[in-house]
């Protein structure tokens, strides 16, 4: 299948399934809990149908955006068959330790990696970072070559949505009458105004995307532009993240960087009756986070961002996780057990480490300002100022009006290709928000 194939245009409606192994298990769980909802329902109580309801939020969860499954196709097809399988060879769980129970995972696929094929380091010319590349086109994942999606008012998200919100209503007004307890309400009510808040912004996000028009770099001016391109090191070169102080968690190549360090913490408590129950979270101990200026190139010409003062950035998904059952020494073992003691008597049952970020070749995404550079910037580069986008910079430090300033990896086509309609991310959860705020009148 060729990204040319794919109707950009998303529609009023859109029939979506998932489209591959672990989606179509997680899929078809969720329609077994919808079937045994439904049939112990009728031979039991009927507030059992609030197993299908489960059912219909996890085939939701499974079902894929607009073109997601589209630009799976394309991607599988467009890519060299060696680099997919170098890079499965380097992804997936390894068991570093069988007796400390420490292993690693780098997820099997990536979302935000290109779609369609870019150039590899041996072709970029460092001596010319700022010039066009080849015949001076753009990328063969740009805008202004393979267009614009957008997202479908509706897909299936939104049928087995509406299914599970509907027996959802239902449950709560049988229990509400039974008991005479509003608890459910409320609760539905704070868990749908904070859904609508996060649709919000990120429908917010969606939108400026689709409206603001993508520049090439070559033809760029001071502004507001909107950039696709991919990562290159600028003459400063590149970052070496090292997670936690620990050298055994390395990542090279890196210009945009989160981290975070978290135990699993468990408590015994008591309820008002008097029986213990053991309490488990997540809890972020550490962080941290960082950025150094790169080369966005997107064929025509390069610029310098300056990663490290961008209000916003989108790493995407997780880049390595570590896991164990111990932390990294004797010392701070002993040291996270005697803190999270002290601090509510919990016990660290579980140790992970985190790394997000942004790697030289990956696609990116860049809304930010540009700005003319300082003299004593493009001297120490020996620039001449022949190109023009060669005399910008962009910053990410504030917003203009209207715009929200931000570095996402990947490119448009990656990132609109698997995102939701303003109605689904925003109308969905508010409806839940309504209807609760109706069972507290009539039930």
């Amino acid at each position: 299948m060729d990204v040319s194939e794919i109707d950009m245009e998303g529609g009023m409606f859109r029939f979506t399934l998932p489209y591959d192994l672990w989606r179509w298990l997680g899929w078809g769980l969720g329609a077994l809990l919808v079937v045994v909802g439904i049939v112990l329902s009728f031979v039991q109580e009927p507030i059992l149908l609030l197993v299908s309801c489960l059912g219909f939020t996890i085939m939701a969860f499974f079902s894929p955006g607009s073109f997601e499954a589209e630009l799976h196709r394309v991607r599988k097809n467009a890519i060299d068959p060696a680099e997919l399988e170098a890079k499965a060879e380097q992804s997936g769980l390894k068991i570093e330790s069988w007796w400390l129970q420490q292993k690693t995972f780098v997820p099997t696929t990536d979302p935000s990696d290109w779609i369609l094929p870019a150039p590899g380091p041996a072709s970029w010319d460092e001596s010319d970072r700022y010039g066009p590349e080849g015949d001076g086109s753009a990328l063969p994942e740009h805008p202004s070559k393979v267009g614009t999606p957008i997202p479908a008012t509706l897909t299936s998200f939104a049928v087995w949505a509406i299914l599970a919100i509907i027996i959802l209503f239902y449950g709560t007004y049988s229990f509400i009458t039974e008991t005479g307890d509003y608890i459910v309400a409320y609760v539905l009510i704070g868990i749908g105004v904070v859904l609508t808040a996060v649709g919000y912004f990120r429908a917010r996000m969606i939108r400026q995307m689709l409206d603001t028009p993508t520049s090439l770099v070559r033809s760029m001016a001071v502004g507001n532009p909107e950039l696709v391109g991919q990562v290159r090191p600028a003459p400063e070169g590149c970052l070496t993240v090292v997670v936690d102080g620990n050298q055994n968690m390395v990542m090279h190549n890196m210009v945009s960087y989160f981290w975070a360090y978290e135990q699993y913490q468990c408590r015994t408590t008591r309820d008002s009756e008097g029986n213990s129950k053991e309490e488990c979270h997540w809890v972020t101990i550490r962080s941290d986070k960082g950025g150094c200026p790169f080369i966005l190139h997107d064929g025509t010409g390069g610029v310098r961002v300056n990663a490290q003062n961008f209000k916003r950035t989108n790493h995407g998904l997780y880049l390595k996780r570590w896991d164990g059952a111990f932390a990294q020494s004797l010392g701070k073992q002993f040291m996270a057990q005697a803190v999270a003691g002290m601090l509510g008597g919990a016990r660290v049952k579980q140790h992970r480490w985190t790394l997000y970020g942004i790697r030289l070749a990956n696609p990116v995404y860049v809304l930010g300002k540009a700005v003319p550079r300082t003299r004593e910037s493009l001297g120490a580069e020996g620039l001449d100022g022949t190109l023009q986008n060669s005399l910008l910079e962009v910053n990410g430090d504030e917003d203009a009006p209207g715009i929200k300033v931000i570095i996402q990896r990947g490119t448009e086509l990656s990132n609109l290709g698997r995102s939701r309609s303003g109605f689904e991310l925003m109308i969905l959860p508010f409806t839940v928000v309504i209807g609760a705020i109706a069972l507290l009148g009539v039930a």
